[in-house]
């Protein structure tokens, strides 16, 4: 077990103004100040990956932070890691490393959104900052990365989707441990620590969570909620105003958008998935994947086939292993035309210089809410 006694003293000097205080406020007259903390932190006990140190604001965390994890790498907020000031942020990250693992680490902790990250880092938001650090800190050779003012730049709701998204992709990898430093006790059910030390008092606990259900309500809306979403698109901001659209929402707040459009055909009519983006903020928890499904659902109520083709890793790879989808195309550059009649109508509107997978949807039928939102 460690124990670590910590004393920190400063000099006082009785300057004027100092003794005017000492007046005012009746402050016993002393020659120095001292803070004393007492933390017992037996992390060495057991097996663990994420660790939280929470408590007000002076209550001695960033103390207990740098002295317990002295030799490790400390971030503070957005700060740590130097980024390029002209360049894009995937220009930011190690040079021997490959542009599929750079997108990887992005997505892993929820940045997945290629229109920035061509940005420079002082161009983005500030949430995405905040996860663009943490993928820096995630593939950092260190071993344990402490994050102070964990969250701290972000608004609330966006902590917690946070907190959750990195908590997932910690515990995808088995070396990585990570200690948070936060003034904010609203993310400690997300983050899912493996113990916390809560301060000034030094109490320390091991925990065992589970995250909470994410409450996505979804309603069907007019075209013109994509102005919110379209600078988000890794595809493109274009549009089809004749598609229905959807909107999800997170504590009434817009937080993802889906979108389908009929595909006319002689024999098989069916329907086809046109645009599923999830905000940055709130990336990486699979709500675009739980979103595409769900309308999926509600299309596939009309007796017509479903389809979808992405050219999103990670959606590609969450369908294939997901018994709700059947793969049509493997990942590979569009036929430009070529083939059945079906793939050159499909190809009009699909790029032919991107890699795609295409997908029919085959899971469950949801016709109480088709019926509800008008499609039957």
């Amino acid at each position: 077990m460690q124990k670590f006694n910590i004393v920190r003293n400063s000099k006082i000097q009785k300057t004027a103004r100092v003794l005017q205080l000492t007046g005012l406020f009746d402050i016993p007259p002393t020659e120095k100040s001292e803070l004393v903390w007492n933390v017992n932190l037996p992390i060495d006990e057991f097996d663990w990956q994420i660790g939280l140190i929470v408590g007000a604001s002076g209550s001695g965390k960033s103390t207990l932070a740098k002295e317990a994890f002295k030799n490790s790498k400390y971030l503070l907020a957005n700060q740590g890691y130097e980024w390029p000031k002209d360049k894009a942020v995937v220009d930011g990250f190690d040079s021997g490393m490959s542009i599929k693992e750079i997108t990887g680490a992005l997505s892993s902790v929820g940045f997945s959104s290629p229109p920035a990250w061509m940005r420079p880092f002082d161009c983005l938001s500030t949430g995405e900052q905040f996860r663009a650090t943490l993928a820096r800190a995630i593939i950092d050779p260190a071993q344990i990365v402490v994050v102070d003012e964990f969250t701290s730049v972000i608004d609330r709701t966006v902590a917690q989707i946070g907190s959750a998204a990195v908590s997932k992709a910690i515990k995808r990898n088995s070396t990585k441990k990570i200690v948070c430093v936060t003034c904010h006790y609203d993310v400690v059910e997300w983050l899912c620590p493996d113990w916390v030390v809560e301060m000034p008092k030094g109490e320390f606990t091991r925990r065992t969570l589970q995250r909470p259900k994410i409450n996505l309500q979804i309603k069907r809306v007019h075209s013109s909620a994509w102005e919110l979403f379209k600078h988000h698109h890794y595809l493109s901001s274009s549009h089809n105003n004749a598609a229905i659209c959807f909107c999800g929402f997170i504590n009434d707040r817009p937080v993802a958008f889906s979108s389908v459009l009929s595909f006319p055909h002689p024999i098989s009519p069916g329907w086809r998935e046109h645009r599923t983006v999830v905000l940055p903020d709130f990336q990486g928890l699979g709500i675009g994947n739980k979103m595409s499904e769900y309308v999926a659902s509600l299309i596939s109520a009309t007796g017509k086939p479903f389809i979808s083709t992405t050219a999103n890793p990670a959606m590609a790879t969450h369908r294939k292993r997901s018994s709700n989808w059947v793969q049509t195309k493997k990942m590979s550059l569009n036929s430009n035309g070529k083939g059945k009649t079906s793939d050159k109508i499909l190809n009009r509107t699909a790029a032919s210089t991107r890699f795609t997978a295409a997908f029919k949807y085959v899971g469950p039928t949801n016709k109480d809410d088709a019926f509800k939102f008008g499609l039957l």
